[in-house]
């Protein structure tokens, strides 16, 4: 359909006209729409839809309008493509009451999946009950649901001390800490508690699945759910399949996940699965920075500015430092070769700084008022930059702040090339997704790899080849990233033969 542009109306038809034009063929328009189809491809096939594609000559006096009659979506390789029908998931046991586990518990109980939430003792059942109810109660005062549903949500939940609920329900998820020892003895516990059609899933975030399932008989039943918290909120459900699991319970968990009005995206196993193995170098990225003389305050701004809710220092302030100093050691274990090792963490702790847990961080937390900067901190950076005599002569770098900002999400990018060689993600888009709902990548700026491809993958490159010779291994590029920067591939493009070999999906 072909629509001429009426020049003899007025004039501000004309600067409207003009303004759309320039609106829909920006960057920010092309981020919001790839977000919006990527996020729609991650689990099914959409026929017959209308979506608007606008195409412009290079003058302002046609506009190219049409609709197309079908978008084929990419599905989830051997499992949506099989002719498999899900199984109706109607009772969840959850093993562990804390954060996540509320969380996961809230997020089943309002879209009407019972639970039965199982902790340690009668303290901590009940503490995690009283969570659950303040989730709830939280939806239904900011109108997210109306009062009734809340009650009946809550009656829903039940909460137990044993395994003798667990024989009749359609999944688990275990949401423990993150140690391996206990974990293990968890699965090899439920595994003869639970009916054999049962779903057996863990919550971590970071263990490596064939790791936890190493006791277990029927490995084929054990799948990633891997919520982000607060997971009643956060939209991102990462479902992380081994070499062993059953197509039907990818499926069945990805049911799930659409039931409870999560974004499903299925990855394949390894430490740190797609999502956090991507953002790993992205603490530590600010942490090296700190390090060569970057003020840790201005990072946080750069990074706001340039779209996240938060920076990297004061979003370790509200995660935490144990889970940091946990996920770190995984992290060290698994990627050696290109870890950056910051005593600033410890030195924190060390000081008597947990964070917002304490109220005290890279910032100080009072009630009633915005986290402010801690001006005492900057004695404890000094302490870190000595001990790791990084900076050039012992002086602090000069950096732009888009240096600062490429320095923090280039090796973001560089461990985004490496999941994608390796197979770990279905398709680039899906980890552009999981970014942008998991991590709070800016939407408008279209995920990690469609923001590194309009950059360009040979300045990408080149940038970090540069500071792996100034700074060392950390920054160093990864085989993939230089093989796209070389020939001109865009990241996004799809793996070659050879790589979709060692494919972990």
């Amino acid at each position: 359909m072909l629509l001429p542009l009426p020049f003899f109306c007025n004039g501000s038809f004309i600067m409207e006209a003009k303004v759309f034009k320039e609106i829909v063929l920006s960057e920010t328009s092309r981020g919001l729409v790839h977000v919006f189809l990527a996020q729609r491809a991650t689990s099914k096939v959409l026929r017959n839809s209308n979506f608007l594609i606008v195409k412009s000559d290079n003058q302002l006096g046609f506009l190219v309008v049409f609709f197309s009659s079908e978008i084929l979506l990419l599905q989830v390789p051997n499992v949506t493509d099989i002719g498999l029908k899900p199984r109706q998931v109607k009772k969840v046991a959850i093993i562990g009451g804390g954060l996540m586990g509320s969380g996961i518990a809230t997020a089943l109980i309002v879209n009407n999946i019972f639970v039965v939430l199982k902790e340690v003792n009668s303290e901590y059942l009940l503490k995690g009950i009283k969570t659950v109810e303040a989730n709830v109660r939280g939806l239904a005062n900011r109108g997210k649901m109306t009062k009734d549903k809340a009650e009946k949500a809550l009656s829903m939940l039940k909460g137990v001390l044993d395994y003798s609920e667990f024989k009749d329900v359609d999944m688990v998820i275990e949401a423990v800490i993150e140690n391996v020892a206990l974990k293990q003895k968890i699965f090899s516990e439920i595994e003869k508690a639970c009916p054999p059609h049962c779903i057996l899933a863990t919550n971590t975030s970071t263990i490596d699945l064939n790791l936890i399932g190493e006791k277990m008989n029927s490995q084929d039943r054990l799948i990633g759910a891997h919520f982000f918290s607060p997971a009643h909120l956060m939209p991102l459900l990462e479902i992380v399949r081994t070499q062993k699991t059953s197509p039907q319970i990818i499926l069945d968990l990805m049911t799930v996940g659409k039931v409870i009005k999560k974004v499903p995206v299925v990855v394949g196993n390894c430490t740190g699965f797609a999502v956090n193995r991507t953002f790993f170098p992205y603490t530590q990225g600010s942490h090296l920075l700190v390090n060569l003389g970057v003020d840790a305050y201005r990072i946080d701004r750069v990074i706001c500015n340039f779209g996240f809710p938060l920076g990297p220092f004061q979003l370790q302030d509200l995660a935490g430092y144990g889970v940091a100093f946990a996920v770190g050691q995984e992290y060290a274990k698994a990627f050696s070769d290109r870890i950056f090792k910051s005593p600033l963490l410890e030195l924190l702790v060390k000081d008597g700084r947990n964070g917002k847990n304490n109220g005290k961080g890279y910032y100080i937390y009072e009630k009633g008022s915005k986290p402010k900067p801690d001006p005492s901190v900057l004695s404890i950076i000094e302490e870190s930059r000595r001990l790791t005599n990084v900076m050039p002569g012992g002086k602090p770098i000069s950096v732009t702040d888009r240096e600062v900002l490429e320095m923090i999400l280039f090796p973001v990018v560089n461990e985004a090339c490496r999941v994608l060689d390796e197979g770990v993600v279905v398709r680039a888009s899906d980890l552009d997704v999981a970014s942008v709902l998991g991590m709070s990548f800016p939407s408008y700026r279209g995920g990690i790899v469609f923001w590194a491809d309009m950059a360009g993958a040979n300045h990408v490159y080149r940038s970090l080849k540069k500071w792996s010779e100034m700074y060392g291994s950390f920054y160093k590029p990864s085989k993939f990233l230089e093989e796209r920067a070389m020939k001109g591939i865009p990241l996004s493009a799809p793996a070659t033969s050879s790589a979709s070999t060692k494919s972990r999906l």
